[in-house]
């Protein structure tokens, strides 16, 4: 692991799991999974403004909303995902990364560690395959953080 501190909100979240048994994990990740928002109004049934991620068992799409300012620090990121009901783990994720992302500054986006999804314990509870979704949602999440922040930076 890389060392690098996970955001506040992110780190809470990983304690939560680390210090939970297997069938509490993803007791915790069906909680996530049901605490996923739905997609505002401008993207509802407009999957094609969303990036979809491959790497993910089930269908998953996402996309970025960046606030204007000045410098990264002051500009606020915004995640919304769509992800099928049927989809519990890979909604469970996707939930995890809007509770630990959402609202926080493209500059701790940015700052978040590409190893945050091993932090939360979850390989001995999940697939290999469905962590690699994961670390694949937060890949996409700053790199269309760092495209939408390019002339910013």
């Amino acid at each position: 692991m890389s060392g690098a501190a996970l955001p506040a909100a992110l780190a809470e979240i990983a304690d939560d799991f680390a210090s939970a048994s297997n069938p509490m994990k993803l007791d915790l990740l069906l909680e996530f999974s049901e605490e996923l928002p739905p997609l505002p109004d401008r993207y509802a049934g407009q999957l094609d403004k969303l990036e979809r991620v491959d790497e993910c068992q089930s269908p998953l799409f996402l996309t970025v909303e960046v606030e204007e300012g000045e410098r990264l620090e002051a500009r606020t990121v915004h995640l919304f995902f769509d992800a099928p009901p049927e989809a519990p783990t890979t909604r469970g994720f996707a939930g995890i990364l809007h509770e630990g992302l959402d609202g926080l500054s493209a500059a701790q986006v940015l700052a978040v560690p590409d190893d945050a999804p091993m932090r939360f314990g979850l390989a001995e509870a999940v697939s290999p395959l469905r962590i690699r979704g994961m670390v694949a949602m937060l890949g996409r999440i700053k790199r269309q953080v760092r495209m939408k922040t390019a002339a910013a930076a």
